[in-house]
């Protein structure tokens, strides 16, 4: 394993500052006609190369990814009101990525970005005080949440900055729609424990899963926001936009 992270590290040389461009990185150009199925091929070849993580740019794995804590505030009038937390947080799914488009604006370089997830699981806990649908949830103990089928469409904020010659990624937003096949959760220790509680609620909630996912769709938005921004800058920061691009304009 050690050997493996020292090649990985040692191939990634720099030049005048900058990492050589890597081999799973593929350079497209914008006025070939077939600018968006490269665009798309190479940013799955990108997905498909990451997920053990790059020591080079300190990106850590993305599967399992640790997360140490993720805040949920959600008020209003909705379906769902909730003031909750999730630590120690291991999420699985990211590393078997599909892209399935790709798109980036030949004048704003803003991406448009379409994926797919067969599964991604979160593990954590967590300490909840809320409601969700008709149900008033405390609780304060491990619960993870099983979604399926996952369709994410991903609209990446970006600007360019030139450094050391080259022309970087600076991406300042990730917006995120998306839908599920599925999903099965489960809470522990809601209600101070009482079993008979606890089990129902959990009962309830996972047969009407889709109201449910419906409900929570801004909270979980806002997650997978949070995770692909801080992917993107990672590799963005340190991977020069020149080589995805080939004729990138000042």
């Amino acid at each position: 394993m050690l050997r493996t992270t020292l090649l990985v590290y040692l191939s990634l040389h720099l030049v005048h500052g900058v990492i050589e461009q890597p081999d799973y990185v593929k350079t497209c150009f914008k006025k070939d006609p077939e600018f968006i199925n490269c665009s798309t091929h190479s940013v799955q070849s990108l997905f498909d190369a990451i997920p053990k993580g790059e020591p080079a740019f300190g990106l850590e794995p993305l599967d399992p990814l640790k997360v140490p804590k993720i805040k949920i505030l959600q008020g209003g009038g909705g379906p769902v009101t909730v003031n909750a937390s999730l630590t120690n947080v291991t999420v699985v799914g990211f590393g078997k990525m599909q892209v399935l488009y790709n798109s980036v604006d030949p004048v704003t370089y803003d991406f448009l970005t379409k994926l797919r997830l067969e599964r991604l699981r979160i593990d954590g806990l967590y300490e909840l005080l809320g409601r969700i649908l008709v149900i008033p949830l405390r609780g304060k103990g491990s619960c993870w949440f099983d979604a399926k089928n996952i369709d994410i469409v991903a609209k990446s904020d970006v600007t360019l900055v030139k450094r050391d010659g080259f022309h970087f990624y600076n991406v300042t937003a990730i917006h995120v729609k998306f839908g599920i096949g599925g999903l099965k959760l489960h809470m522990g220790n809601l209600f101070d424990g009482i079993k008979a509680l606890e089990d129902s609620t959990n009962a309830y909630l996972n047969a009407n899963w889709r109201p449910v996912a419906e409900s929570l769709n801004p909270i979980l938005s806002k997650t997978i926001e949070d995770i692909m921004l801080d992917i993107l800058k990672k590799m963005f920061d340190n991977i020069p936009a020149d080589y995805f691009i080939g004729d990138i304009e000042d």
